[in-house]
């Protein structure tokens, strides 16, 4: 069985967490409840957790300082964060690739994010956390910005301005980077595009494909329209999109 601890400086929602692990995840064992990081990290240290609710606001230590307790090798856990952040806060979980609870919590939620963790490569998040530290620190600064890209094994951070372009393969999302290399990841085109979508020089401009306006280097009318972006790639555009495309290539200064 999969063993967790809860650090949260609220008793109520410790308790509340709880009682809802115990009762919509009966694949988690709750093994501890600490009211603060350096109470949790002893927890850690004595329950060896697969499996860490950890929240953010604490006074004292944040939650995201945990990586100051810890060598990397040690980081042998997952965690799931809880927390009332702002909306350009999550998008930084997203873009890292880390798994949180918005509070108040919701037993849907937890339901969904335990079994994306029981179904996950228990791989170190440190690179995952770090990422994290550093979306959450460029707030509005995209060229700061790093997007974790899970492939199997592995785990990728990429700069967006490393992305020209996204082509949809029904389930799967093939990113087509400047340095010329190709990343296929198993999650479709939609979840980039909302993903993505707070960074103003990603744009879908046809059901197959998002672009990085950026990168964009002409738009040919032939073969029903395209783009030609960084690398000779090509990249179909909709008929009810090209308006549009031209008018955001304006804006970035692209074409």
């Amino acid at each position: 069985m999969n063993t967790c601890i809860i650090i949260d400086d609220e008793p109520r929602a410790r308790t509340l967490l709880q009682a809802m692990i115990e009762q919509y995840c009966p694949q988690l064992q709750v093994l501890a409840l600490c009211e603060d990081l350096p109470s949790g990290v002893k927890a850690i240290h004595k329950h060896k957790p697969s499996l860490v609710f950890l929240d953010i606001e604490m006074p004292g230590h944040s939650g995201l300082e945990i990586l100051d307790f810890f060598n990397p090798e040690e980081v042998d856990y997952r965690i799931i964060f809880t927390t009332a952040y702002s909306e350009y806060a999550l998008q930084a979980f997203r873009f890292s690739a880390i798994d949180y609870l918005l509070k108040p919590i919701k037993h849907t939620q937890l339901i969904e994010a335990v079994e994306r963790f029981v179904q996950t490569d228990k791989q170190s998040q440190v690179q995952q956390l770090k990422a994290l530290q550093q979306n959450l620190e460029a707030r509005t600064n995209w060229e700061e910005k790093r997007i974790a890209l899970p492939t199997g094994h592995s785990l990728y951070f990429l700069q967006p301005k490393e992305i020209v372009l996204i082509k949809g393969e029904a389930a799967y999302s093939d990113f087509h980077l400047s340095n010329g290399s190709k990343i296929l990841v198993s999650k479709n085109l939609k979840h980039f595009e909302e993903q993505l979508a707070p960074l103003p020089m990603f744009y879908r401009c046809h059901k197959s494909y998002i672009v990085n306006l950026h990168h964009v280097e002409r738009y040919v009318k032939a073969d029903g329209g395209h783009l030609v972006l960084t690398g000779n790639l090509k990249a179909l555009v909709s008929i009810d999109k090209v308006n549009e495309t031209f008018e955001l290539m304006g804006r970035m200064g692209a074409g």
